[in-house]
C-alpha cells in the first residue's frame, strides 16, 4: 500500500504563481475532464499536500469521486470499506450548514482523542500516512452535493486559518468550472467528441475564440437565443445594458493573457430570462491551450466558454447564485432558496438532510444578513434579483 509518512506530500508551490497554475488548470478541465487528475494535483502542490479531491453527489443519489494522481488506491479501499465510517463526511454535512463558512478542517469535526483512536483515522488513514484534511463546500449544480478537500500527511502540522482561506478561493474556481465539467464527466459521454457531448447537455454552453466571436452553441444555448441572450454578428449579446456591459468585461477578462482576475472567481451573471426562465446566469470560463492538447476541431480555436444554467418558472432559483449576490454562505444560500421558494422550513430541512432546528437557525441568519423578518419577504427579495 502507498503511505506517504517519509515524504512532507510533495513539492510545495505556493507563491502566486503557483495558484495561477493551479487555476488555470482548473479551467483547463472544464472541457476536458480527463484534466481534472492534474488539476487536482497543482491544487495539492500549492499546500505542499500529498493530493486533492472532489467528492460530489449524482442526480441518483450515488456517490462519484475524482482525485489527484498517487491517491487512487486510497479512495478505492475507501469507496469499498471506509465511507460509511468516515465520521469527517458525517459531520461535516451538518456543520457544513451551520459553520460561519464553507470550508472545515478535522478540529471542527473531531476531537484529539478521536483522531488517534477512531478506525477510520486510526487504521484506515494512518495505513497511508495520512491524518489532516480540508474541505470546503462547492454548488456546480443546484441538485448536486459537492467538496473540494485537500489532503495532509500525519507529520504535518493541521491546517491554519489561513490555508482555509486559500483553499474556499480554490473552491470557487472549481465550482465554476465544474458548471460544465461534472456534466461532461458521464461515463457515456466522454466517449464521445466533445461536441457531441455538448449537444447532449441540457445547459447552455457557448464557444469563443480569442476574439469573442461565437464559434459553437448547443441546442440548450441556441434554446436560450431570445431569452436573455443573443448572437449578433457572430458575438453573444446580453438583453439590457448593465448585463451586457457585465457580459462583455467577463469575456475580456477571460480572454486576457494572463487573466488579471484569478485572484477570485467570477460571479454570475445574472440574465434576464423573461416568463420562461426565474433565473438565468452566465458564467465565463478562460480556456488555455495546451501543447499536448488533443486536435478536437470544437477545441482548436477555443479561448472562453460562456456556460448558462437556467431555471424554470416553478423552480427554486440556484443556491449559488442565491450566495453570491445576497453574500450568504452556501448552507445559508441552500435554506433560503427553498424557503423562499415556499418551502416551510420543515420540509426544506427534509430535502437538505438536516434538522429542522437547523433549518430555522440557518434561516434566522439569513433573515439578519439580508434584513428581512418574514418568508413572504425572502420570497419577495429573491423574485427581485438583479446585477447590480
Amino acid at each position: 500500500m502507498l503511505n506517504w509518512a517519509s515524504d512532507v506530500g510533495g513539492e510545495l508551490d505556493a507563491s502566486a504563481e503557483g495558484f495561477v497554475k493551479a487555476v488555470e488548470a482548473t479551467y483547463g478541465a472544464a472541457a476536458d475532464p480527463s484534466q481534472w487528475p492534474r488539476a487536482l494535483w497543482a491544487i495539492a502542490r500549492c499546500f505542499g499536500d500529498v493530493g486533492a479531491a472532489i467528492s460530489y453527489q449524482r442526480d441518483d443519489g450515488s456517490l462519484g469521486a475524482i482525485v489527484s494522481p498517487g491517491m487512487e488506491p486510497g479512495q478505492r479501499e475507501y469507496d469499498e470499506h471506509w465511507w460509511q465510517q468516515d465520521i469527517r463526511f458525517t459531520r461535516g454535512h451538518e456543520l457544513g450548514f451551520v459553520a460561519a463558512g464553507d470550508t472545515i478542517t478535522d478540529r471542527h469535526v473531531v476531537t484529539e482523542d478521536e483522531i488517534k483512536t477512531h478506525p477510520f483515522y486510526a487504521d484506515f488513514l494512518a495505513e497511508y500516512g495520512l491524518r489532516w484534511f480540508a474541505g470546503t463546500n462547492i454548488s456546480p449544480d443546484p441538485s448536486m452535493r459537492a467538496v473540494l478537500s485537500v489532503q495532509r500527511v500525519a507529520v504535518k502540522p493541521p491546517y491554519s486559518d489561513e490555508e482555509l482561506e486559500l483553499l474556499a478561493r480554490f473552491g470557487r474556481h472549481v465550482e465554476a468550472a465544474l458548471r460544465l465539467g461534472i456534466r461532461l464527466l458521464d461515463a457515456e459521454l466522454t466517449t464521445l467528441s466533445l461536441g457531441d457531448a455538448l449537444a447532449r447537455l441540457g445547459v447552455g454552453v457557448f464557444l469563443l475564440d480569442g476574439s469573442a466571436r461565437v464559434l459553437f452553441s448547443n441546442p440548450a444555448g441556441q434554446r436560450l437565443t431570445g431569452a436573455g441572450l443573443t448572437v449578433r454578428n457572430r458575438h453573444l449579446s446580453a438583453f439590457g445594458g448593465v448585463q451586457q456591459r457585465a457580459l462583455s468585461t467577463a469575456i475580456k477578462t477571460a480572454l486576457a493573457e494572463p487573466p488579471d482576475s484569478w485572484s477570485a472567481a467570477q460571479r454570475p451573471i445574472l440574465l434576464d430570462g423573461g416568463g420562461s426562465h426565474r433565473f438565468l446566469a452566465a458564467y465565463v470560463l478562460p480556456v488555455r491551450a495546451r501543447a499536448n492538447q488533443p486536435a478536437d476541431i470544437v477545441l482548436s480555436n477555443v479561448r472562453a466558454l460562456v456556460v448558462v444554467p437556467a431555471s424554470g418558472p416553478s423552480d427554486p432559483p440556484d443556491p449559488a447564485i442565491v450566495r453570491d449576490l445576497l453574500g450568504l454562505t452556501l448552507g445559508e444560500a441552500r435554506v433560503a432558496s427553498l424557503v423562499g421558494h415556499g418551502l416551510a422550513p420543515r420540509d426544506a430541512a427534509e430535502r437538505l438532510g438536516i434538522a429542522e432546528a437547523t433549518a430555522r437557525n440557518l434561516l434566522g441568519r439569513v433573515f439578519a444578513k439580508v434584513g428581512v423578518s418574514r418568508q413572504s419577504e425572502l420570497t419577495a427579495l429573491l423574485s427581485k434579483l438583479v446585477l447590480e
